[in-house]
């Protein structure tokens, strides 16, 4: 449990209300663009997926991990997780309906699946601690 007592609380309190808020925003504009505009769906979510993680990250990258400039590194970074989750999420949201779970179920569980998966990269690898080495 010793891991627990070292984990960046106000981070995480942070990290989750920026995810929060993106979910509704991210719904808002699905909503403007498919539901309002009747744009098509695969142009929408793929224009307000990128719009959102964008935003996302430069929120990430301040206000919850406190860098003050934001580097091309952790983008790619945080680029590459976001897509990883994304995959996981479809895999889960589309698989569990073959087993007969119901597919909003199954959405959910494939959100809390990519939602695991985003906290392990974001805070395991892109903006993970990194050890000062002291100089030689």
């Amino acid at each position: 449990m010793e891991w627990l007592r070292k984990l960046p609380w106000q981070s995480v309190g942070r990290w989750w209300i920026v995810g929060l808020a993106f979910f509704v925003g991210g719904n808002a504009l699905l909503y403007l663009g498919h539901g309002m505009l009747k744009l098509p769906l695969p142009a929408v979510t793929l224009v307000s997926s990128e719009i959102t993680m964008l935003l996302r990250f430069f929120i990430n990258d301040r206000w919850v991990f406190g860098h003050p400039v934001p580097s091309w590194a952790r983008l790619w970074q945080y680029h590459l997780a976001s897509a990883g989750g994304w995959v996981i999420w479809w895999i889960v949201a589309n698989a569990l309906p073959h087993f007969g779970i119901h597919y909003l179920i199954a959405s959910t569980a494939g959100t809390a699946c990519s939602v695991c998966f985003s906290m392990l990269t974001n805070f395991g690898w892109i903006w993970r601690r990194r050890v000062q080495q002291p100089p030689d």
